[in-house]
């Protein structure tokens, strides 16, 4: 008996993302599994149900998708929907478990063993796995063009028959993957770009870019996992004094700073705003986590004086199409863990293997992944945030 992988249509508001696009169900079907996608699933992405090829099927019944052996989401489904599917399956989705402890709690009850995209190891062997980098990368590229848009002024040096106008300044703050998107994409634009992050091993990545690397005396909180610590109060107090002076010189503020299941660490002050130029605009990319800036509201804008504050909670939706496709494929990567040949088929021909679910609990990019198995939250960090 073939497994069985479905793909429900994503329900979040503003969420126009889907699981799984045609190019890689294509490459899917090829573990001689049976796939199957929600009507619809991809119309936020412009991707009509016609566009996926044979052998995915298409279903209108909710019972059909909730029921398959592994459910493939961008977000987890409400617990209505998780308390449908089966005993011992499998979801694989983001959940932001501390934010979420009802989906937690549905996926205990229904005994599904969820892998969370979000708790995938940055390690090398995780690398094509890593959705929270994909998605990163989109939220990055977008945020440096909603700054360039929202400005009424030019990004790039021009010299015209009026005269000439200086570059923007743009200062990016956070350099982890979506800060460096959106430096690199700030500079593309023409615009000067400073950034800062309080690991000053990425001082030769942003220099790398183009950008001039801002740094607050004294202050380096690098932490394991390529992640930054809590600053100390008197190392918030460095790092505020040194950005507030950047900040009054800047055109655009881009904010990127996270620290993995917590809150978005507070960085910019209602005073640091009041200092802005007139007509300065301030990109929250931690707004999902409650802002960067204390000010911040999640997908509202905001003005205060003369400064306008943008706080969306879920940049990659915006480019609905390539984030999908990406983590389409970052999902297809960990899948290739657990659906694995039937023993003895390893080197049989691709069409004629018959595939099989297996978790390898070894495998330490699964062992760190799950977050709930056979009815309990198997992760310490998420264990200890609900329990907080």
């Amino acid at each position: 008996m073939s497994v069985t992988i479905a793909v429900p249509k994503e329900t979040a508001s503003g969420e126009h993302r889907v699981a799984m696009v045609p190019k890689v169900a294509d490459k899917l079907a090829k573990l001689n599994v049976d796939i199957l996608v929600a009507k619809g699933a991809g119309e936020g992405s412009r991707i009509p149900d016609d566009a996926f090829n044979e052998p995915v099927q298409m279903s209108g019944r909710a019972a059909d998708i909730f029921g398959a052996d592994v459910v493939l989401a961008v977000n987890a489904p409400d617990a209505k929907s998780i308390g449908k599917m089966k005993k011992g399956s499998v979801l694989i989705s983001f959940v932001q478990a501390h934010n979420n402890p009802d989906v937690v709690d549905a996926l205990n009850k229904a005994s599904v063993t969820c892998f969370a995209m979000e708790l995938v190891p940055r390690i090398t062997r995780a690398q094509s796995m890593d959705a929270l980098s994909s998605q990163a990368s989109a939220a990055g590229y977008k945020a440096a063009l909603m700054a360039a848009s929202s400005l009424n002024r030019f990004l790039p040096m021009l010299t015209t028959a009026a005269g000439t106008i200086r570059p923007a300044k743009v200062l990016v703050i956070g350099a982890g993957v979506a800060g460096l998107q959106a430096i690199a994409t700030s500079k593309r634009l023409g615009a000067k770009v400073y950034a800062y992050d309080v690991r000053t091993d990425t001082k030769e990545q942003v220099e790398s870019l183009g950008a001039d690397f801002l740094m607050a005396e004294g202050v380096k909180a690098e932490a394991e996992g390529g992640y930054a610590r809590e600053l100390t109060d008197d190392e918030k107090k460095k790092q505020q004094d040194m950005l507030e002076k950047n900040m009054a010189d800047a055109d655009a503020v881009i904010t990127t700073a996270a620290v993995p299941g917590r809150p978005a660490p507070k960085i910019i002050s209602k005073a640091m705003v009041e200092a802005m130029k007139p007509g300065s605009v301030l990109i929250d990319l931690g707004a999902s986590g409650g802002g960067n800036c204390e000010l911040t509201q999640p997908d509202e804008t905001v003005t205060h004086g003369s400064v306008t504050i943008y706080g969306p909670s879920n940049v990659p939706a915006l480019l609905a199409e390539h984030a999908s496709e990406m983590y389409a494929q970052n999902v297809f990567n960990f899948l290739q863990l657990i659906v694995v040949p039937e023993e003895g088929q390893e080197d049989a021909k691709p069409a004629d293997k018959t595939y099989k679910l297996d978790i390898n609990w070894d495998d330490e990019v699964l062992a760190k992944s799950a977050l709930t198995h056979n009815g309990e939250i198997v992760n310490e960090a998420a264990k200890e945030a609900l329990k907080g």
